[in-house]
């Protein structure tokens, strides 16, 4: 499958069926070492212009273990978790 397929498939987190955009709508968070996907990066939808966005708030990824299915349409995962400075470099 193509990284363009892929930007084209929906997220839905499977246990309360929230929406949250598209993989194209992402960041991708991997080790930089290793070069392995950690997860997805959830951009703060309140601004289409980066440096308007909040800095304070919360980020949220959806990690690579959490993904449960990849799908013709969609991608379904169990559930987001909270960035921290310490685990991820910006």
């Amino acid at each position: 499958m193509l990284l363009s397929e892929l930007a084209q498939k929906e997220l839905i987190q499977v246990e309360e069926g929230i929406r949250y955009g598209f993989l194209a709508d992402t960041d991708l968070l991997f080790d930089r070492s290793s070069g392995a996907i950690i997860g997805f990066e959830i951009r703060d939808k309140t601004s289409k212009i980066p440096f308007l966005q909040k800095k304070e708030a919360s980020k949220q990824y959806i990690p690579w273990s959490e993904i449960v299915l990849i799908g013709e349409h969609r991608i379904l995962f169990g559930r987001t978790h909270f960035l921290d400075g310490a685990e991820f470099d910006e």
